[in-house]
């Protein structure tokens, strides 16, 4: 008679659910970079943070809003399918970079806009730099990183519309320095023994250069000299409503100044959507966000040395600056 075993079958594992969405963790701004081997320090990109999700043959590339946004970035999801992964979440930043090879949010928001752009969407480059699911299992609970070398091991070399975000191997303050030498917004620091948590979290830390936010739109002053747009009048969020918080009127040419006009002329409003009485004013609705650089805050709460860098619809609210972050 042949003798049983007593050893159990093996145990297969269920494979963890794929999420439909996932709330990305966020960078919380710091002064300075961390000291020690436990952080990992990356360039910051410049452009729209979006996750890519991989299904068989089914590609979603999602907003950090929430919205899906697949149709504008054809390159990234054509490039997704020859990835040879079954299933995927791939975090990321979608950019166009500049002649220097810098992320250029301006360039990008031409490129994704309607009117003719000297880039088109196949040059936008989406830069992973972070896996939160692979074939059926759920990286997020890995310490940071774990998914790092599983990220790079499917990336490492890739050129094309997805690549990697390279990890760098420095001292926090020299490539800090580097960076804002060669004209980049800043870093980012990970710390590479947490998991991946939703939500704006210390785990993450960005170092600008010059700090770079998103406001809201909510009117303009006119040009004494050309009629078009003088300064643009922007407001942050707080709570449920919107604050003012101050103006910019530098970093656009005539004629995008004249384009701005003509998009603003059609929202035009006599209900200003912030609580502002201004002589000069011409008041819109708050459909647009601007993206401005500026230095600091003054004691009044409205931006110093504001300058403009590009605009977009507010359809993915996530990215527009509220106060109290």
């Amino acid at each position: 008679m042949a003798k049983v075993s007593s050893r159990k079958p093996p145990e297969t594992t269920a494979p963890d659910p794929m999420p439909t969405r996932v709330e990305p963790c966020v960078a919380t701004l710091a002064a300075k970079p961390p000291k020690g081997p436990d952080w990992g320090l990356e360039i910051k990109w410049d452009g729209y943070r979006v996750a890519l999700h991989i299904k068989a043959e089914h590609i979603r590339i999602i907003t950090r809003g929430g919205y899906n946004w697949t149709d504008r970035f054809p390159a990234i999801a054509a490039e997704a399918s020859q990835l040879g992964l079954q299933s995927a979440i791939l975090d990321g930043e979608a950019v166009v970079l500049d002649e220097q090879g810098r992320s250029d949010f301006g360039m990008l928001q031409r490129a994704l806009g309607r009117r003719p752009a000297a880039h088109v969407t196949g040059q936008i480059i989406l830069f992973v730099f972070d896996l939160l699911y692979l074939d059926g299992r759920d990286l997020r609970r890995l310490r940071q990183g774990e998914r790092r070398r599983i990220l790079e091991a499917i990336l490492t070399g890739r050129t094309g519309a997805i690549r990697l975000s390279e990890e760098m191997d420095a001292d926090g303050d020299a490539f800090l320095r580097v960076a804002c030498a060669h004209g980049l917004e800043g870093i980012v620091a990970k710390h590479r023994g947490k998991a991946y948590r939703s939500g704006r979290r210390p785990d993450w830390l960005k170092i600008k250069c010059v700090r770079s936010d998103s406001f809201v739109i909510v009117g303009f002053e006119p040009s004494a000299v050309s009629g078009a747009i003088g300064r643009l009048l922007l407001a942050a969020k707080k709570g449920d409503g919107l604050v003012y918080v101050g103006g910019v009127g530098t970093g656009f040419t005539v004629r995008l100044s004249q384009e701005l006009r003509k998009l603003l002329d059609g929202i035009k409003t006599k209900a200003p959507a912030v609580d502002l009485k201004w002589k000069n004013a011409i008041f819109t609705e708050p459909l647009f966000v601007a993206e401005i650089e500026y230095r600091a805050w003054t004691d009044k709460g409205k931006l110093r040395h504001a300058s403009f860098k590009g605009i977009r619809e507010r359809a993915d609210d996530a990215t527009v600056y509220s106060l109290g972050e």
